[in-house]
């Protein structure tokens, strides 16, 4: 017979399991947003983006130059990963088949060029990043040249900081000096060539020691332009509907390729060539840094009144006063009026 109560029986009964520690209970263990710093990471050039899978260049100029194949890490998923950018791996970076590293930094970058669905869309979506020139293909006829989407492809550039060059292929089938007037009042650097004839060396002087990305729309050669400087790249080329007058995409993907660096007096440059666009929506385009394009203008900018558009009906506007006043003769002209075209694209 026990002489224990019911209540010293049930502390009795459970002593040992309330003394007994879990070893590791569920859920027990704290969460911690501390990550580790990678200090072993290697640093690489992203050359392609292919379902989330990145190319990436590691250790570029040197003996031990190669291609690997990476993941990105689970703290960069809500981070864009784009060609151009330079980011730093760990993991397998041997670049052997069947391997995969894994990307946990993106560097910091000096440019990047936007683009939006539509004017009004603030959502952007990166093309590239860390490119310091734009190559802008134009066909002289063939599909024919579309100005408004020149000027487009410019604003980007100037809203990135980047230096436009604009390549008009084609001169053979069309004169192209009509349409190289809407952009006098630019300093810009142009490149002609005939069909499937291109002035290589020269191509080859501007892009070196250069990123340069090459944009156009679909059907202007762009392509063919990258397979000349590039005979490896190998890249599709597509054909002008013959009824509606537009290129078909072949370009899926944008990629880099190195052009020259094959001998050591020759800087290597890369070319990243961009699937061709039929529009390019700048709704995420700080005006401001239109006007910071043409310096001349953007002194006298400073005596406009405050929010002032520099359009043609805006009152008071002292880049107009002073243009039409002929202060600045004929090439004044010009400028105001490029740089009006360009604004022109972002007024509500």
């Amino acid at each position: 017979m026990s002489w224990l109560t019911d209540d010293e029986g049930d502390d009795d009964k459970y002593a040992d399991y309330e003394a007994r520690e879990r070893p590791n209970p569920k859920g027990s263990r704290a969460r911690t947003k501390i990550r580790p710093d990678h200090t072993d990471a290697v640093e690489g050039r992203v050359l392609t983006v292919d379902r989330g899978r990145y190319s990436v260049l590691i250790g570029e100029g040197t003996r031990q130059e190669r291609e690997a194949t990476a993941s990105r890490a689970s703290e960069l998923r809500k981070k864009a990963i784009v060609t151009g950018d330079r980011v730093d791996l760990v993991g397998d970076t041997s670049g052997d088949e069947g391997t995969l590293a894994r990307i946990v930094r993106i560097r910091p970058r000096t440019t990047v060029l936007r683009r939006s669905a539509d004017d009004t869309d603030e959502v952007e979506r990166i093309i590239v990043a860390n490119a310091d020139q734009i190559l802008i293909v134009v066909a002289a006829a063939d599909p024919e040249p579309r100005p408004r989407l020149v000027d487009r492809y410019l604003v980007a550039a100037f809203d990135a900081g980047i230096t436009p060059i604009l390549c008009i292929t084609k001169t053979d089938l069309a004169d192209p000096e009509e349409f190289l007037a809407n952009f006098a009042g630019l300093d810009l650097t142009v490149v002609t060539s005939e069909h499937g004839n291109f002035p290589l060396e020269r191509l080859r002087s501007l892009l070196a020691g250069h990123t340069t990305v090459a944009v156009g729309h679909s059907g202007v050669g762009k392509s063919t332009l990258v397979n000349a400087l590039v005979p490896e790249a190998r890249r599709a080329i597509g054909h002008v509907n013959v009824v509606t007058g537009r290129g078909r995409h072949t370009s899926a993907s944008s990629i880099s390729y190195r052009v020259g660096g094959e001998s050591g007096s020759e800087r290597a440059g890369w070319i990243i060539d961009t699937p061709g666009v039929r529009s390019f929506g700048l709704g995420h385009v700080n005006v401001g840094n239109i006007l910071k394009a043409f310096t001349d203008l953007a002194e006298l900018a400073k005596d406009c009144p405050r929010g002032c558009t520099h359009l043609p009906d805006a009152p008071d506007c002292a880049i107009n006063e002073t243009v039409r006043s002929g202060a600045l003769g004929e090439r004044g002209v010009q400028r105001l009026d490029s740089l009006q075209r360009l604004l022109a694209n972002l007024a509500p």
